[in-house]
C-alpha cells in the first residue's frame, strides 16, 4: 500500500486493472477491501442489457488498455429482431484514482455500454420484444426522440450502476470502521438474489465479522478460566508446607515443578512429639484442576487422619509412638473412597520417622519405590499396598528401614522418570538411582539441580509433560 492514502472509497485503477475499493485507516492499522472490475462483471450488473465497459479517455501510460467491442459481444447482445434494432452506444463519465497516487481524483473515466433498443426497453419495462415490435413500426415517426430516450436512457443507468458499485463498496467501508472501532457485530445487508461479485465480498465480510465476534467470546472465556486457574493455583500453593520441620538427626528438601498451572503432585512432612517426623508423597491420576483438587482432598485428609489418630491413640498427648503408617494410609482410602468418583485414584506412600532408633516405618500404596542411597549403593523400598481410593477393601502393610548416618533417603514422582527421549526411551529409576549414588555426597540443593538438568537434557522438550516431584531427606 503506497503510503498517503487515508481514508477512501470507490474505483481505483492499479497494476492496469479496474478495481472496486474501499481503505480505512486507523490509528497503526490499514484495512482495505478490492473487488475486480472486469468487463464481464460489469456487464451482469444488468443482465440482458448488453456490453458494458470501463477505460481511460486520456493516455497515462498507467490506464487499463482500452477493452474493444469483439466476437464475444454476441454473447452479451442478443441479436436484433428487426431491421430497426440497431446497435446504440452510450456512456457516462466517472472519477477515479490511480493506487500509486494517494489522494488524487480523474474523471475520464468512461463507462460504456452497447445495447439495442429492444435490450434497452425489455431492461426498462420489462416487457416482451414482441410487444416492442408491434410499437415499433407504428413509431417510426419517432426514431429521433427515441434516439434521444436512448441517450437520456443509457445516462440512466450509468448512473444507476456507479450508484450499485459505489453503494455496496460504501456499506463495505462503513463496515470496516466499525470494526477498527471492535463492533464485530456489524453485518452488511445483501441482496436475496444478488450472486456478483460485491454481494460474495458482503458476504465474506459478514462471515468474517461473525467469526470475530465468536472469537472475542472464546477469548474472553479462555481470559475468565486462566484467571480462575491461577487463583486455584495461589490456593494449592497454600497447601503445600511452608515451613521445614527443624529436627536433630535429619534434614529435609523439597523441589516440586507442575506440568501445568496447578498440579496433581503432593508431597508433606510433620513433627509428631518431639522425636518423630511424618513424610508423604503422592501422585494423583490426571492432570489439571480435577487432579489439583484430588491433591487438596489428600492433603487435608492426610492430616486430619493423622491428627485424629494421634488422638485417639493418645489421650493425653503422650503416647505418639503408637501411630501405625498402615492405619493412617488404610483410613485415608475410605475416605477418599467414599468421597471421590470411582476413577478417581492416587498413589501414595506415607513414613514416620523415629530420631530415637533412627528407623523409618513406611506403608507404600502403589507409588514409585523410595532410594535409600547407603554407603555407596541404592536400595529400592517395599511396595507394600495399592493405590488408595481406588477400592475400599484394599489391604495396607507396613514396612521399616534404618537409616543410619549419610544415609539419603529419596521420594520422587513418575514425572522425573518418565520423560521420554528422541527414541522413546524412559529416564527411568535405574539412571536416577545412578545419579543419587553417583552425587550422594553433594549439598541436597545441588542434587534436586543435578538432577533436573539431568533429565531436562534426556527428554529436550520445551514444556514438561508431568508433574515433577522431589523429596530428600538426609540422616545427620
Amino acid at each position: 500500500m503506497p503510503a498517503g492514502w487515508g481514508d477512501a472509497n470507490g474505483i481505483v485503477v492499479r497494476n492496469g486493472r479496474f478495481l472496486a475499493w474501499a481503505h480505512v485507516v486507523r490509528g497503526g492499522t490499514d484495512v482495505t477491501i478490492t473487488a475486480p472490475l472486469s468487463r464481464d462483471y460489469l456487464s451482469t450488473l444488468m443482465p440482458g442489457l448488453g456490453e458494458v465497459s470501463l477505460f481511460v479517455l486520456s493516455n497515462d501510460s498507467r490506464a487499463p488498455h482500452p477493452e474493444k467491442f469483439g466476437e464475444d459481444t454476441a454473447t452479451r447482445l442478443d441479436p436484433p429482431v428487426n431491421r430497426l434494432d440497431v446497435d446504440l452506444l452510450g456512456g457516462s463519465l466517472m472519477p477515479f484514482s490511480y493506487w500509486d497516487s494517494p489522494g488524487k481524483i480523474h474523471t475520464d473515466a468512461l463507462i460504456s455500454v452497447h445495447t439495442r433498443p429492444s435490450a434497452l426497453l425489455r431492461t426498462i419495462f420489462n416487457a416482451k420484444v414482441d410487444a416492442v415490435q408491434q410499437f415499433i413500426p407504428v413509431a417510426l415517426f419517432a426514431v429521433g426522440i427515441l434516439f434521444l430516450l436512448v441517450e437520456a436512457s443509457a445516462l440512466v443507468i450509468g448512473v444507476s450502476m456507479a450508484r450499485t458499485i459505489t453503494a455496496a463498496v460504501h456499506q463495505l467501508y462503513a463496515g470496516t470502521q466499525r470494526v477498527m472501532e471492535g463492533n464485530f457485530s456489524q453485518r452488511i445487508q445483501v441482496p436475496t438474489k444478488s450472486r456478483d461479485q460485491l454481494a460474495e465480498l458482503s458476504l465474506s465480510f459478514n462471515s468474517m465479522t461473525e467469526n470475530l465476534e465468536r472469537l472475542l467470546v472464546v477469548a474472553k472465556e479462555k481470559e475468565r478460566l486462566q484467571t480462575e486457574l491461577e487463583i486455584a493455583r495461589e490456593v494449592q500453593e497454600q497447601l503445600y508446607p511452608k515451613e521445614i520441620p527443624s529436627m536433630k538427626t535429619v534434614r529435609l528438601t523439597a523441589f516440586w515443578q507442575s506440568a501445568r498451572v496447578v498440579s496433581g503432585d503432593y508431597f508433606d512432612y510433620q513433627r509428631i512429639g518431639e522425636d518423630q517426623l511424618a513424610l508423604a508423597i503422592g501422585d494423583v491420576a490426571g492432570k489439571g484442576i480435577s487432579a489439583a483438587l484430588l491433591m487438596a482432598t489428600i492433603q487435608s485428609a492426610m492430616r486430619m487422619e493423622v491428627r485424629g489418630t494421634l488422638a485417639m491413640a493418645a489421650p493425653g498427648g503422650v503416647a505418639v509412638r503408637h501411630l501405625s503408617a498402615a492405619r493412617v494410609v488404610s483410613d485415608l482410602n475410605q475416605q477418599l473412597h467414599e468421597t471421590t468418583p470411582t476413577e478417581k485414584f492416587a498413589t501414595f506412600c506415607f513414613g514416620i520417622y523415629d530420631e530415637k532408633t533412627g528407623l523409618f516405618t513406611y506403608t507404600n500404596a502403589g507409588h514409585l519405590p523410595p532410594i535409600l542411597v547407603h554407603n555407596g549403593g541404592a536400595t529400592r523400598l517395599d511396595v507394600n499396598g495399592m493405590v488408595v481410593g481406588a477400592f475400599p477393601f484394599a489391604h495396607y502393610d507396613e514396612s521399616t528401614v534404618q537409616l543410619h548416618h549419610g544415609d539419603l533417603l529419596v521420594f520422587f514422582t513418575d514425572g522425573i522418570t518418565e520423560p521420554e527421549n528422541e527414541y522413546g526411551e524412559m529416564f527411568g529409576e535405574d539412571r536416577l538411582s545412578e545419579l543419587f549414588v553417583k552425587n550422594a555426597d553433594q549439598p541436597e540443593e545441588e542434587i534436586i539441580k543435578i538432577v533436573m538438568d539431568a533429565v531436562g537434557q534426556w527428554s529436550n522438550a520445551p514444556e514438561r509433560q508431568d508433574d515433577m516431584t522431589l523429596l530428600l531427606a538426609r540422616r545427620l
